[in-house]
Parts: structure tokens; sequence; C-alpha cells
């Protein structure tokens, strides 16, 4: 493969709305820069991005993809991202490597939820938009112009402008002021602008070259004084704009025919970032904080590893060199375990074919295999080498369903998939629940607990079945009672005895609190610590519905013994008589878990999002604005078994706008309705075993 400079390099991610055609923008690109001889279609299943069996399968996008090729002297690295919400933290690895951000959005419509949702993810790298989809009968980019200044401001700038309708449809380029149509091919042909559309033209010309001008005094000056600028100038300026985030142009299309491609990608080599426009890094020290440093081809070579594909054939290490230039054999150490890395090989893929190379500038993008022991978020640096590249900040999965295999014994499978998979995908979470006998997995949508599901039967050969996870109530006493435990047995020879007299009351901890009052010694002391053990194994099952009793102040005041037939196990027997008696008549209640929730929303959800609160049973403990412009956050404690499938109906409520975060507090006692169906449930399940 040709060495490419850092500053002949160009880092672009495909961000939108799922369907919008990111994944057919990417098969065009590819297919005009000959980096491939054929024009995939998703609906066949061919494209080159989209390779996974899971997304063959499905037609969209689930994982980010690497794809390279040439234009004009310049590498592009293109990473096409998906466009459904439950797959975000594949979207979080492609914006934390790459330089710029194309934004695509269909040409009717306006601005959808995804497009929305793009921005925020980009918000740290410059953006453009690509409107798609031009060849459409309903196509109308001058709403949707409209619709992206609305949402982003005068930074939507206008480059490529359309005139006409549908497949008919011309082009004009506000900066080269030219006139074009494609044909079938995407070949182009210069023609005049017809006059109908002149004014409407110049109307968005004067809208770039204002943009344009704010970027220099210079041309503030020229545009001022109605002196053309230079083409050079422009690209300039252009390459300012985006690099300081108040330009993001927008060009417009059609993936299907090739239109407007070719224009995008002239610019993109042109005057989109390269690694060099950007070449001051955040990085973290020693001690935790964070300072900046300039990355340069000369230092020190360093890498940061933003994505792992783990599959039965072994780990692929996708990693992003952040200084110096990366050779093959470089032998380098992960800052986070310590572990020497030998990369033996460099590859740079175009999905997933591999491209083999020797070494890669600074800015550059690929993968290895084989490391030992590095993962996602890794940083691979030469001994001596004191700093850390940024985590990624993965969205926290908070949708648990509970998976068992369909086939005997194939548990140790299912913890072998989901550990391969927990290396690649960081917003999936697993725990095995001892309380509730569940595995459980998060998600962060039912899609994605379905892909997770499907890869564990595809790779790794276990089906498994889903169900809701069981919440894990608690039980507990209202009031205090004294009650007695009496262990007797005669059997031949020697025989059991254990008595024992206890107070129980609720408690002010979630653990037993144990005391003994004995007086005369009525209990010896040598037996206090079998009595002590029996409670604590009593409070294990409940006598309600058999879940652990917490908050529980047990008082050892009397009892009796017998010199030959008392002992530690009578002791311990005789405890769990009393704790069942205590409870029965202590008033035995259920107790839920409750959560702190916060909600994230657009203001004007407001009313609905707390309405719906309330019918899960929620307190709302507070609003306020949130740091984001037009949003609120609602704070409130809710029951976790009414949070089941909030995240599937936060997102239908919200339009995928809504976030939200949910920990564990504390256990109230259950409302009566509630309590009945819980304890009902438990008999039958008893009864089932």
């Amino acid at each position: 493969m040709a060495k490419f400079s850092s500053d002949a390099i160009r880092n672009i991610c495909l961000l939108g709305h799922g369907g919008d055609g990111k994944t057919s923008i990417a098969e065009a690109m590819l297919y005009l820069a000959k980096a491939t001889d054929r024009l995939g279609k998703i609906a066949d299943g061919n494209t080159v991005c989209d390779f996974d069996p899971e997304e063959i399968k499905r037609g969209f996008s689930l994982s980010a993809s690497l794809a390279h090729f040439e234009w004009k002297g310049k590498k592009i690295n293109l990473l096409d991202t998906p466009g459904y919400f439950d797959f975000a933290g594949e979207v979080q690895q492609a914006v934390a490597v790459a330089g710029s951000a194309i934004i695509v959005l269909e040409a009717k419509g306006g601005v959808k939820v995804g497009a929305e949702l793009a921005w925020d993810a980009a918000a740290s790298i410059p953006k453009a938009f690509f409107v798609n989809k031009m060849d459409d009968e309903n196509a109308d980019f001058d709403t949707v112009f409209q619709s992206l200044r609305e949402k982003f401001g005068k930074s939507a700038c206008p480059v490529i402008v359309p005139y006409g309708k549908g497949a008919e449809a011309g082009y004009y380029n506000l900066l080269q002021e030219e006139a074009y149509i494609f044909d079938k091919t995407g070949a182009r042909t210069t023609v005049p602008l017809p006059d109908a559309y002149k004014e409407k033209m110049a109307g968005y010309q004067t809208m770039i070259f204002e943009s344009l001008a704010e970027t220099s005094e210079e041309l503030m000056e020229k545009f001022f004084a109605e002196e053309p600028f230079t083409s050079e100038e422009m690209e300039t300026a252009l390459n300012r704009g985006l690099c300081s985030g108040d330009i993001a142009p927008v060009f417009c299309g059609s993936a299907v025919n090739f239109a407007g491609l070719r224009t995008l990608l002239n610019y993109i080599a042109s005057s989109f970032a390269s690694p060099v426009d950007r070449c001051e890094k955040t990085v973290v020290g020693p001690d935790g904080e964070t300072t900046t440093m300039q990355a340069s081809a000369e230092g020190a070579p360093s890498l940061f590893v933003f994505k792992t594909v783990a599959d039965a054939f072994g780990k692929k290490t996708y990693f992003k060199v952040m200084n110096g230039t990366l050779k093959k054999d470089a032998q380098l150490i992960n800052l986070t375990t310590g572990q020497t890395e030998k990369i033996s090989r460099i590859v740079t893929p175009i999905g997933k074919t591999d491209v083999e190379a020797d070494e890669l500038a600074y800015g550059d993008i690929g993968y290895t295999v084989k490391l030992v022991n590095t993962n996602t978020n890794d940083t691979l640096a030469p001994q001596g080498w004191k700093y850390t590249y940024p985590k990624i900040e993965f969205p926290r999965p908070y949708l648990c369903m509970a998976i068992s295999p369909k086939a005997k014994g194939d548990e140790d499978k299912i913890a072998t998939g989901i550990a391969k998979l927990l290396e690649e995908d960081l917003t999936i979470r697993y725990e095995n629940n001892a309380e509730t006998k569940q595995m459980c997995i998060y998600g962060l949508g039912e899609m994605h607990i379905d892909v997770i599901t499907s890869k564990l039967k595809n790779r790794f050969g276990t089906t498994v079945t889903v169900s809701p996870a069981k919440v894990p109530y608690r039980e507990t006493i209202k009031k205090k009672v004294q009650v007695e435990g009496k262990h007797k047995k005669q059997s031949g020879g020697h025989g059991q005895y254990g008595h024992v007299k206890i107070e129980f009351s609720p408690g002010d901890t979630d653990g037993l609190e144990f005391t003994e009052t004995i007086f005369g010694g009525s209990v010896p002391k040598n037996f206090h610590p079998a009595v002590e053990k029996g409670l604590q194994e009593s409070m294990a099952k409940g006598v309600l519905a058999g879940y652990p009793v917490i908050g529980i102040k047990a008082n050892l005041f009397d009892g009796s013994y017998h010199d030959v037939d008392s002992s530690e196990m009578s002791f311990k027997l005789a405890a769990n008589l009393a704790f069942k008696e205590g409870m029965k008549q202590g008033g035995a209640v259920l107790l839920e878990p409750v959560g702190e929730l916060r909600v994230s929303i657009p203001t004007s959800y407001s009313g609905d999002i707390m309405g719906d609160i309330s019918k899960r049973r929620g307190r709302i403990m507070g609003m306020s604005e949130s740091g984001r412009k037009g949003f609120t956050v609602i704070e409130a404690e809710v029951p976790s078994a009414e949070m089941g499938s909030y995240a599937i109906q936060l997102r239908a409520m919200t339009q995928g706008r809504g976030s939200y975060s949910f920990a564990f507090v504390r256990y109230e006692e259950a409302p009566a309705e509630v309590a009945a169906k819980v304890i009902e449930a438990a008999k039958k399940e008893a009864a089932a075993e």
C-alpha cells in the first residue's frame, strides 16, 4: 500500500438517521474511487461496509465499519456508522477517531432525530451535511436547508444547491459558480444555469460568502468591497471554518446515481480537516489531570484503541495512530495493563478486505491482531511514555433481560460467548444474579438485545430464550414481638435440645443486629454464636415469598438447655423456628427496590414524561434546566419493578431524544396489591418446582 503523510489523511465518519443512506454513500464513494469493482446494494447484502452476517440478514448497519480509498492524492478513511439508536456506542467509537463528520439526511421530511443526535455526538469535531436522495420526486432541498438553519443556526452553510425536480435535477456549485447535471453513471456535464434559478442561487451565494468572509479579516474586507474571492482563498476559508466549527457546509446529491459525490469527495480532499489541522491532543497525565500535547510525525509512536472485534477466529484491535509513525513489529506497552504488545501486522481494511501496510503515519487508522491483553479504550506507547488518551464514554445500558439456554449444559458456552461480546461491545452489561438465579443481560434497546442473542447463536453455537428479569424484592417485619423456638428430638442415644426466646423488632440497618440479655445462664454463652448463625441463615429466605429478609433486630433474652442433648446445631434449629414465628407475628411485609431516576428530555415533553412517571408509581423530586439548550432534567424516585421497559417507552415518547440514568437508592414497603401479586407468583413458582 502507498504511504501517506499525515497532511494527506482524511478521517471521515458518516452519521445520521437510520435509512437515510450512509452505507449507500460509502458504497458509491468506494466505487467512484475504484476501491471496489462493483457497486454493492444493501438489498442484495453485498455492500462493503455491511459485511457482518447479522447486518446482511437485517439489511442495515449494526457496527461502525472502516474502509479506505485514495482520492486526488489523499487517503480517505471512511467510518460508516449505524443509524439506529440501539447502537449508539458504535457511533461514539467512530467519532472518537474521526477528523470530520458528514451527517447524512434524506431530501424530504426535514431534519430527523438521528441527525440531531449525530450533531450532538460529533460536537467536538468539524461537521458537514450531505442531503441524499435528491433524485426522489418529493425531494425538497429548500425545506431541508431551512430546517438545518433552524436546528443548527448559521453554521449550516450551502455549497451545492439543486435546481429542478427528481431525476432531472441539476446542481449549482456556489463557490465555482458552475451548474451541471449528471447521467445515470454519475458522469457530470456542465450546463448554463437556467435564468429562472439565478436569483435563488444569488441568495444562497450570499450566505456562503458571508460565512467564508467571517473566517478572516482580509476576506471580510474583500466581501464588503465586493471583490471576488479566489479559489484558493475559498478552499482555505472553508478549511478554517470547518476546523473551528463555524462552518458546516451543506452538500447534496444522490448515492444511487452518484450525483454530487465526486464534488463532495473533491472538497473532502481539498478542504476537510487532516490530522495536521487538529494536531493538539487532549491527554491524561499520571496524576489523572488532563492536559494537551502537540502530535507530530517525528515523535514516539502511540496508539489509541477505539474498537475491538472478537469472533471465533480471534480478536481484531482497531486503533488510531495518535503520535509518531507506527512501524510493523513495533513493541509497545499497554499503559492500562502494563502488557508489552508486538504489532506484528498492520492492516488498513476496505470493509472485510484486508490491505497490509508496513507503517502508518500519525492520524491514520488501522487494525492489528493477536494482541495479548489489549482492549477498547487502551493506550499503547513506548517505555517511558506517561500519557494516556481520554477514554470513550459509552452510554450505559438499562434495559435488562434474563437469558437461559435452550439446551441443557450450555451455560459455559453462554459465559464464553458473553465474555467475547463484552470485549467487543462496551454498551453491554452482564451479571449472573445468584439471588434471582438468572443470567441477566443489559442492552440499549430491544434490537440490541436481539442482536446479542443472535450473535450468541451464530458465533458461539448456543440458543437462548429471553424473559423479563426478576425484581430482587426483600422482606422485613413492622412491629416488635417476643417469640420462642424450641427444637427437641429424641431418637435413641443422645437427643437434640435447643430452646430460645427472642425479641424481634424492625432494625436500623439492612443486616441483622443481634444482641443478648441473658441472665443466669439459661442459654450458655458458647451457644450464643449458634443462635446468631441460625438467624443469619434464616434471613436468606423470608416467609412471604422466599425473598431475603433485611432490617431485623434480634435480642436473645431467655431460653433453656440440656446438659447432654444441647448442641450448636440444636440452637441453630431453635433460632430458625423462632425466626419464622417472629416473621409471622411481626407483621411481615414485602419490600421493593426503589431507584433514583434522572431523565433528560426536550422541555416540550415534560408534561408527558411526568405523567408517565406517576403512572409508574414514581414520585417527582424536582426539575432543573439541562446544560443542553432546550432540555429539562426531571428527577424522581421510581420502583425498580416499574422500570423494566422504560428504555423502550422513553424512546417512543420522545422520538429517541430522551435519555436517562437509574440507580438503586433503598427498599420501601410494596403496596398491598403489588405484594399480593408477587407472593402469588412466588407460590406458583414454588409449586412448579
